[in-house]
């Protein structure tokens, strides 16, 4: 099955937008697009173009997520790493850059989903209408999952919902997060209905390849918003409302789990096989196609320091990288038996110069005979949303009241144990049980911090955490509410003085 990655040259987007200097501002707003949109051709790519901006996203949960939450204990060895303020709650991190980035690569997509619909709007006479219909829903699926993603990091970000100039930017101020939850929702809804529930591998005007957004996609990731808004507050403006909304979540899970396109893999490492990418257990993935082309990814290049693969003699360019270690706490969770835990992690390696590491690191998505040209060219989709997640979501909707029985969870814990090689069978599994084997089940996919913070578990998981974990001494030693979200990058706000408040906690 051929793989379709949505990442134009250069040349085609510089004549959608008029100049890529201009989509470095942020919010990105400044494209000139009004003589592209004159075939159906022009506007599928302008919907590639909308994908491209999803490359980040895999590189983002590791320095995000994964790094801010208890799986990685991300301190700095050799000198100051960017990830490390993340790792340690630094109140000092306006100036990050993967905090700017997160916030200027989504409102990337952003931009570029916006112009399409509002030329869509105005010239979309000349696309069919049932690719009209799809496009529609892809692009709303994408500024969705932008927002959302904003939202989770940032909580108030300002509400865009067409392409503006930059003087018009300039005037948009940061959103309550209820209101930037009701585009998302209506845009998912919109997706559910525009979309196909699966794509069969043709290429065609109305018919493209596997990669692309379906309805089930959308149904997922809607499910997700509902159980992240029925979070808990914390006092703060992030990402949960308490608004209780499991009983709206669980019906959609159960149309993606009985759609009969997709089902659990009986082995897990089939899951993330660079020979079995789109296989059943993926329900929406960003695709990478290694080769020099400029379509690989990063992401499994920066799990590993520049001397692992100088030990494996695999010529790769100095990336300047150190070891992340896996967290103890994480290592040790993992009962006897368990692949998951051989599969996603190995322990250190020994250097040219004999130095042996013997601290963990995380290995997922990491084929070494299966690279590209360089540590920055791989070619292995990154799930976003798999059968098991929407599962474990299932269960956690079944334990919040939604309906479902106790059964019904212990099932699907169970099921994905006996998976992991897991003789022992748990019975009346509670809602920190499942949010520690969706911890093992998830590693490294960028789910553990958002999952604790959903959960109401953030708080009190970090700061039990980190006495245990921080044997260098170089974390905060009291997490509060106020570092669940990140701060609006200094960027932003020197950009259109005035207009963002920053959020609260942070220097």
């Amino acid at each position: 099955m051929k793989k379709i990655v949505f990442l134009l040259s250069s040349v085609c987007w510089l004549s959608l937008s008029g100049c890529e200097k201009d989509l470095d501002q942020t919010p990105l707003s400044s494209g000139s697009t009004p003589t592209f949109y004159q075939t159906q051709a022009d506007f599928d790519q302008a919907l590639s173009a909308a994908y491209a901006p999803l490359v980040a996203y895999p590189t983002r949960a590791l320095n995000l997520s994964e790094t801010r939450s208890d799986n990685i204990y991300g301190v700095d060895d050799l000198g100051v790493r960017d990830w490390a303020p993340v790792n340690n709650f630094s109140t000092a991190l306006v100036n990050n850059p993967y905090v700017a980035e997160a916030w200027s690569g989504n409102y990337n997509g952003i931009f570029r989903v916006n112009t399409l619909l509002d030329q869509l709007a105005n010239n979309g006479g000349v696309v069919a209408d049932a690719a009209r219909t799809r496009y529609e829903g892809e692009a709303k699926f994408l500024r969705a999952f932008y927002y959302f993603d904003l939202v989770r990091f940032f909580g108030k970000v300002p509400l865009i919902d067409k392409a503006l100039v930059p003087a018009e930017v300039a005037k948009v101020p940061r959103t309550p997060v209820a209101d930037v939850y009701n585009l998302i929702i209506s845009d998912l809804q919109t997706a559910i209905a525009n979309l196909p529930a699966s794509y069969d591998g043709s290429v065609t005007a109305d018919k493209p390849n596997v990669g692309r957004a379906t309805s089930n996609a959308a149904k997922s990731l809607l499910a997700l918003v509902y159980l992240t808004r029925s979070g808990p507050t914390y006092g703060i403006e992030g990402p949960g409302l308490a608004t209780n909304e499991y009983t709206k979540a669980l019906p959609l899970l159960n149309e993606v789990l009985n759609s009969g396109k997709y089902s659990f893999l009986a082995s897990y490492p089939d899951i993330f096989s660079y020979t079995n990418e789109n296989n059943k257990e993926v329900i929406f993935d960003i695709q990478f196609l290694s080769g020099g082309a400029g379509l690989g990814s990063d992401f499994p290049g920066l799990l590993v320091p520049d001397a692992y693969f100088t030990a494996l003699k695999i010529p790769f360019a100095s990336g300047g990288l150190e070891i992340r270690p896996i967290a103890n706490d994480l290592l040790n969770s993992y009962p006897a038996g368990d692949v998951r835990k051989t599969f996603n992690f190995a322990q250190g390696y020994t250097s040219t110069t004999g130095f042996k590491e013997t601290r963990w690191l995380m290995k997922k998505y990491l084929n070494e005979s299966a690279r590209g040209t360089t540590r920055t060219d791989w070619g292995i989709n990154w799930i976003v949303l798999r059968y098991t997640d929407v599962l474990l979501m299932k269960a956690e909707c079944i334990l919040h009241g939604a309906g479902g029985s106790q059964a019904e969870v212990d099932d699907a814990v169970n099921r994905v144990r006996t998976r992991a090689g897991v003789t022992t069978k748990l019975t009346g599994v509670t809602l920190p049980q499942l949010m520690e084997e969706r911890r093992r089940e998830l590693a490294g996919e960028g789910s553990r911090w958002h999952d604790l913070v959903r959960e109401g578990l953030v708080l009190t998981t970090i700061n039990a955490w980190i006495p245990k974990e921080d044997t260098r001494n170089r974390m905060s030693r009291n997490v509060d509410a106020n570092q669940i979200i990140y701060p609006v990058p200094q960027a932003e706000r020197s950009a259109a003085p005035g207009l963002y408040d920053q959020n609260l906690g942070y220097q």
